[in-house]
C-alpha cells in the first residue's frame, strides 16, 4: 500500500476495521464468556445452537487484517482472543473433570470416558470450530486427560497383562501413544512379563530336562510367541518398538532357561531334533501345507536361537542320516527347510547341506550305471548278485566320521562291493572309497522259523547282517567265533547281540549250555553261545532289529559338542591372526 493511503480501505474492509476498535474491543470479552458456558453446557450432555459459535468464531477470523496490506488476512484475532481463553477453560475443565472421575471410578473406566470426550473434541472442531485450533486442542486435551494421570495409568498395565484385557491394553496404547514417551514404560513391562511367561512355560515342562520331548519343548516356546505377538499385533497395532521388545524377550527365554542349565546348546539341540522329528518318514506323515507351516514356526524359533552354530551341526548330522537311509518325508520339503536356512542366515550357512543333496543325486545316476557294469559281468548260471544300492559321499561336505571298529564283511557282502569298487576306480582313478560300515543297512530273510509260512524279513545294520550270516553255517556260535569272523570291537558287538537277545531272535546260554542269571539275561560277552530261535514269532512280517543304542546316541550327541567346541576354537584362532595381522599392516605402514 502507497504510504500516503495507508488509513484508505474499501468499503467492505473499513466497515471491519470500524466494527473491531468500536465494538469489537469492548465486547469481545462478554461475548467469548457466553461461549465458552454454552460450550462447557454441551460437554455435560446439553443441546446447543452450534451455529452460533460458528458465526462468532467466523467474524473473530475476519476481524485479522494484515497491517501492513489490509487486503490480506491474519488469524492473530482469532487466535488471541478466541483460541487461547478457549483452551484454557478446556484444560481447566477437563483437569477438574478427570479428578473427580478418577477418584470415583476404576482405570479402565476412566480410559473410557477419557476416549469418549478426546472424540468429542474432534468432533466439536469439525461442527463449529476453527481448523486451526485442531492441533492445540490435542496437545491440550492430551495433557489434561493423559499426561496428568500417565502414572497410574501406567500402573494399572501390569493388571491388564496378567488378566489378559487386549481390549483395554489397546485402549491404554491408543491413549499413550497420543503424549511423547508415553509408550517406553509399556514397553519395558511388557517385555519382562513375556520373559516371565516363557521362563515359566519351559518350567512347567522341563521337569526333567535329559528326558524332555522336542516336540514339548518347541512347542512350549511357540505358544508364547504366538499369544504375545497375536497381542503385539491386536492391541499394539505392530508398532516396531513393541515388536523389539518381544524379540528381546523371546531371545532370553529361549537361549536362558531351565533346560539351558545343562548347557547353552541345549535349545538349539532341542529344535535341530524336533525338525529331525518332522522331516522324517513317519506312518502318521502330515500334511504338505501343514508341515510347512510347522517349518515356518521353527524358523520363528530358530530366529531366536544365539548359538546358530550349534543348530548347523546336529542338524547337518540329521540331515546326513536322513539322507543316507532314505527316510526323509519329502525331498520338497528338505529343500524348503535349506532354503528357509539360507534366507536367515546366508549361503555359506547351508552351503554344505545343498551339497549333500547333489552328493545323493549324483548317486543315483551311478547305480544305475553300476547295474549296467554289473549286468555284462554275470556270466549264465552265475548267482544272483546282492541287490545293493551305493551313496559317494564328498569328505568335506557330510558331517560323518569312519568306522571306530575293524570290520571283515561276509562273503555275501564283500563281493558285491569289490564289483562296485571296481566299477568307480574304471570312473574316477585315484579316488579313494572308505566305507562307512556303521551307515550300511540291509535285509536278510528268515527262512527257518517253524510258526510262519511266509519267511520273515528282518532289517538290519550290516555289522547285524554279518553276525546272523554266520549262521547258515552253524545253528550255534560262540561270542569268540563271532569275534573272529566279523572282527568287531565289544562296543559295537554287544548292543548288536543284545537287540537280537532281547527280540527273541537268538538264544543266548552259557559256553557249558546252562542258562544264564537273570541279572545278564541281555547282556552278550565272552563264555556266552548263541542260538538261532526256530520259535521266534513276531505280529510283523517285517521286523526292523537296527535300533539305535541309547549310549550310542549320547555318544553321537557328545561328538558333535565336542566338534562344535574344536570348531570354535578354530574361528577364534582364525580371528586372532587376522586382528594380529591387521595390526602389523597398520604399524609398518
Amino acid at each position: 500500500m502507497d504510504e500516503g493511503k495507508k488509513n484508505i480501505y474499501d468499503v467492505y474492509t473499513l466497515h471491519l476495521v470500524q466494527w473491531r476498535l468500536t465494538l469489537f474491543s469492548e465486547v469481545h470479552e462478554k461475548v467469548m464468556e457466553a461461549v465458552l458456558k454454552m460450550v462447557e453446557k454441551q460437554r455435560h450432555g446439553e443441546t446447543i445452537e452450534h451455529s452460533q459459535i460458528k458465526s462468532i468464531v467466523d467474524s473473530f477470523v475476519s476481524l485479522g487484517l494484515d497491517e501492513a496490506d489490509p487486503t490480506k488476512s491474519t488469524l492473530d484475532v482469532y487466535r488471541f482472543n478466541f483460541e487461547r481463553p478457549f483452551l484454557d477453560a478446556t484444560k481447566a475443565f477437563y483437569q477438574a473433570e478427570s479428578k473427580q472421575f478418577v477418584a470415583e471410578n476404576s482405570i479402565v473406566e476412566y480410559m473410557k470416558k477419557a476416549e469418549i470426550r478426546l472424540q468429542e473434541e474432534e468432533e466439536r472442531v469439525n461442527m463449529y470450530l476453527h481448523a486451526d485450533i485442531i492441533i492445540p486442542l490435542k496437545k491440550c486435551c492430551n495433557t489434561a486427560l493423559i499426561a496428568d494421570h500417565s502414572a497410574i495409568l501406567r500402573d494399572e498395565f501390569q493388571v491388564l497383562l496378567d488378566n489378559d484385557r487386549q481390549d483395554d491394553m489397546q485402549r491404554m496404547y491408543n491413549l499413550l501413544s497420543r503424549i511423547p514417551d508415553g509408550l517406553d514404560p509399556l514397553r519395558t513391562k511388557f517385555e519382562a512379563h513375556v520373559r516371565k511367561a516363557g521362563l515359566a512355560a519351559v518350567a512347567k515342562v522341563a521337569v526333567d530336562a535329559e528326558k524332555l520331548e522336542p516336540k514339548v519343548y518347541v512347542d512350549a516356546l511357540l505358544e508364547i510367541h504366538t499369544q504375545y505377538q497375536g497381542l503385539v499385533k491386536q492391541a499394539f497395532k505392530d508398532e516396531p518398538e513393541f515388536t523389539r521388545s518381544l524379540d528381546n524377550a523371546c531371545r532370553e527365554f529361549v537361549n536362558r532357561n531351565q533346560v539351558c542349565k545343562s548347557g547353552s546348546n541345549k535349545s538349539p539341540e532341542l529344535l535341530a531334533k524336533y525338525t529331525d522329528t518332522l522331516l522324517k518318514k513317519s506312518a502318521s506323515g502330515a500334511e504338505e501345507s501343514d508341515l510347512e507351516n510347522t517349518l515356518t514356526q521353527i524358523m520363528t524359533v530358530f530366529k531366536y536361537i544365539e548359538d546358530k552354530d550349534v543348530f548347523q551341526k546336529f542338524y547337518s548330522r540329521m540331515l546326513a542320516r536322513r539322507l543316507v537311509h532314505t527316510n526323509s518325508s519329502s525331498d520338497d520339503a528338505e529343500t524348503s527347510m535349506i532354503s528357509k536356512l539360507k534366507e536367515a542366515c546366508g549361503y555359506e550357512y547351508t552351503n554344505k547341506l545343498q551339497r549333500m543333496f547333489q552328493d545323493i543325486q549324483i548317486s543315483k545316476d551311478l547305480n544305475s550305471g553300476f547295474k549296467e557294469f554289473e549286468s555284462k559281468l554275470l556270466e549264465p548260471g552265475d548267482d544272483k548278485p546282492v541287490d545293493a544300492s551305493y551313496a559317494i559321499l564328498g569328505t568335506g561336505f557330510w558331517p560323518l566320521n569312519p568306522p571306530n571298529t575293524d570290520f571283515t564283511p561276509p562273503a555275501e557282502i564283500a563281493k558285491a562291493y569289490e564289483r562296485f569298487q571296481s566299477f568307480y576306480g574304471q570312473k574316477h582313478s585315484g579316488r579313494k572309497l572308505t566305507w562307512l560300515w556303521q551307515l550300511c543297512k540291509g535285509e536278510v530273510r528268515a527262512n527257518y522259523c517253524r510258526n510262519t509260512k511266509t519267511p520273515y524279513t528282518f532289517q538290519v545294520s550290516t555289522y547285524q547282517m554279518a553276525i546272523l550270516l554266520l549262521f547258515n553255517e552253524n545253528d550255534k556260535n560262540s561270542y569268540e567265533d563271532i569275534v573272529k569272523a566279523t572282527q568287531l570291537q565289544a562296543d559295537v558287538l554287544d548292543p548288536a547281540l543284545g537287540i537280537f537277545v532281547k527280540a527273541k531272535v537268538l538264544n543266548m546260554t552259557n559256553l557249558d549250555g546252562t542258562p544264564v542269571g537273570k541279572d545278564e539275561a541281555e547282556k552278550p560277552g565272552t563264555n556266552k553261545t548263541f542260538s538261532l530261535n526256530y520259535d521266534f514269532k513276531s505280529k510283523k512280517i517285517r521286523v526292523n532289529l537296527n535300533i539305535a543304542v541309547k549310549s550310542e546316541q549320547k555318544q553321537e550327541v557328545d561328538d558333535t559338542h565336542k566338534t562344535i567346541e574344536e570348531d570354535r576354537k578354530l574361528l577364534m584362532q582364525v580371528s586372532c591372526d587376522r586382528v594380529l595381522y591387521s595390526r602389523m599392516l597398520l604399524t609398518t605402514f
